[in-house]
């Protein structure tokens, strides 16, 4: 149980809950064990002396014990319920933050579903014990104890049956618990694949239909479910042999206890009453064990749990910010930045991978629109993702302003720049909301101005809600171009010094981005803007045009300067404009 033990440090902020929690299951244990010392006082002194008046007092005194008991026990659940849950939650907030610190490499070894899984079905798991573990794992071994003691004081003889019980119960439960968790791992496992083809079906719906592929999916999803049903028959089928055969040897105790201990009485050795109690010790020192017994399972299912949340707690964040201090330009205008490549090689499995990168070198001087074009697969959204850290150059340097990007503390470069990413995402929420997400102290007139900016402000005023439109899962009530433009204010607000735009126009209409330049050109004066463009429209007006090939740079320059010397630029003009085209003023 190494892995629920490192859980369970979590649990130091509750230690006095805790404390009290176990000394008021002591308590309920000492009221339990005094019960059938109790009964035996009523048998041998009231009952068989005709003494109706010990009966009484005893009966009340059993009753006074009963009442204690069940007083402790409501209170050791209240308290064990709280610090359980509490725990529970603080998990989840560890694994949360832990994923959130993660780079975009330790995201993609790790799939959302497993991540899911790990967060709600693994964490209920350890929750579960971690409250077990203030009762019942608890509670049990100390009334197995509390009874052993008690019935050596009772009758000796009659403990002998213990010692034969004992060893055969503890060598059959270690037995099972050993090959259970294995088992358990194995059914978390195929969780996890259940949840990633719910995932990717419920994600992909729309495709799935489009496609007609809802027959291939409903059988992905029957094998997934299947082979989870399967295994989790096989783990329940092995347990169930367990607890038939503990209830066996305890009822060979019990028979053995009456076989004995009623030559006993028969021989004046032992008393009615100390008889009857002595079966009560026996009882109540065999029964925890079968309830143990019942809960290897859950136990074996926890640790199996606790493995899989510490392999996310352990992970290493692949990207650590650096360690000086970084004075950030703060104020409505922010003096824009200047970006180098220098040498620049990067493979996404390190140094042994692939590269994608190959010896780039690159200058964005401040203030500069500079378009990246390539066909898919050259390293264009390789390349601006190193910008922000999201990966680590393998060879050369990414310079903000003359510094190593490796060497900032990661706050403080990434709030210096603002970025509309290739797949957009909105969250559940308002279109204001969604607006200021890297703004939320934003005013209602800055988040309308990078709106009208971005070209969102005339479709969002057309809702009926205006900017207080909900936005739905997945932005499923807005149009790719409206969510990729509002995608686009969002990174605007920030007032960046260094905007990165990936391919975030690929749903807008060629006249709404030609809108969309003119007004990102006069309002984003001061800022360097790195854009990664599908369409040749958006590099006519560039400062700079940079035209990657297989991770390598293989033409840059203005648009006038490439038309003369790459072809592969005139290659990729003449396939969109055509000879002599032209597009908004500009032509060949």
């Amino acid at each position: 149980m190494k892995s629920l033990s490192r859980l369970f440090r979590l649990l130091k902020p509750y230690k006095g809950a805790i404390i009290v929690a176990l000394v008021v299951l002591l308590a309920q244990v000492v009221a339990d064990l005094a019960i059938p010392r109790l009964t035996q006082q009523a048998i041998d002194d009231g009952i068989a002396a005709g003494d109706l008046g010990i009966v009484l007092r005893t009966a009340a005194t059993m009753l006074g014990a009963a009442v204690l008991s069940a007083a402790f026990a409501v209170t050791n659940t209240l308290l064990s319920v709280r610090v359980s849950q509490n725990f529970g939650a603080d998990l989840r907030q560890e694994i949360v933050k832990s994923v959130q610190a993660w780079s975009f490499g330790n995201l993609d070894r790790i799939r959302t579903g497993q991540l899911i899984v790990r967060t709600t079905s693994d964490v209920n798991q350890v929750q579960m014990v971690a409250m077990l573990s203030l009762r019942l794992l608890t509670r049990m071994p100390l009334l197995m104890m509390g009874s052993v003691v008690m019935l050596i004081r009772t009758s000796p003889p009659l403990a002998g049956v213990i010692l034969v019980l004992l060893p055969l119960l503890a060598g059959a439960m270690a037995l099972l618990a050993t090959k259970a968790r294995p088992l358990f791992l194995s059914v978390q496992q195929r969780l996890d694949r259940l949840n990633n083809v719910l995932q990717e079906n419920l994600a992909g719906v729309r495709v799935v239909k489009a496609f007609v592929r809802t027959e291939h999916e409903n059988r992905r999803f029957e094998e997934a479910n299947q082979d989870l049903t399967t295994r989790t028959i096989e783990v329940i089928q092995m347990l169930s042999v367990l607890l038939p055969g503990l209830m066996v040897l305890l009822n060979l105790g019990i028979v053995a206890a009456i076989w004995f201990g009623g030559q006993a009485v028969i021989g004046g050795a032992l008393s009615l009453g100390g008889l009857v109690a002595a079966i009560n010790y026996l009882l109540s020192s065999l029964f925890p064990i079968l309830l143990l017994g019942s809960l290897i399972g859950p136990l074996a299912a926890a640790e199996a749990s606790a493995g899989r949340i510490l392999e996310i707690l352990d992970e290493k964040p692949a990207i650590v910010g650096g360690d000086e201090p970084m004075a950030v330009p703060g104020g409505a205008e922010r003096a824009p930045a200047e970006v180098i490549f220098d040498d620049v090689s990067f493979a996404y499995d390190g140094d042994g991978g692939d590269p994608v990168l190959c010896h780039v070198n690159l200058q964005a001087l401040p203030g500069e629109r500079v378009v990246i074009l390539g066909e898919t697969g050259s390293g264009k959204s390789s390349l601006v993702n190193l910008i922000p850290r999201f990966y680590d150059v393998t060879g050369g340097r990414v310079t903000l302003d003359g510094i190593d990007v490796r060497e900032m503390p990661l706050e403080a470069l990434r709030g210096q720049i603002g970025m509309a990413l290739q797949e957009t995402v909105l969250f559940t929420g308002t279109i204001r909301d969604n607006i200021r997400y890297g703004r939320p102290d934003a005013t209602d007139e800055e988040v309308v101005a990078a709106a009208t900016v971005a070209q969102a402000h005339a479709f969002i005023s057309g809702f009926p809600d205006g900017y207080d439109t909900m936005v739905g899962q997945r932005g499923v009530n807005l149009s790719g171009g409206q969510k990729q433009r509002i995608a686009i204010a969002r990174a605007l607000l920030v007032r960046p010094r260094v905007l990165i735009l990936d391919d975030s126009t690929s749903a807008v209409d060629v006249d709404t981005e030609a809108q969309l330049e003119e007004a990102m050109r006069e309002a984003m004066q001061g800022t360097t803007s790195v854009v990664i463009a599908q369409r040749i429209s958006t590099a006519l007006t560039a400062d700079r045009i940079v035209v990657l090939e297989n991770g390598q740079v293989a033409a840059t320059g203005t648009h006038d300067e490439l038309m003369q010397s790459s072809p592969i630029y005139q290659d990729i003009y003449t396939s969109q404009l055509g000879n002599g085209g032209s597009i908004h003023g500009h032509t060949a």
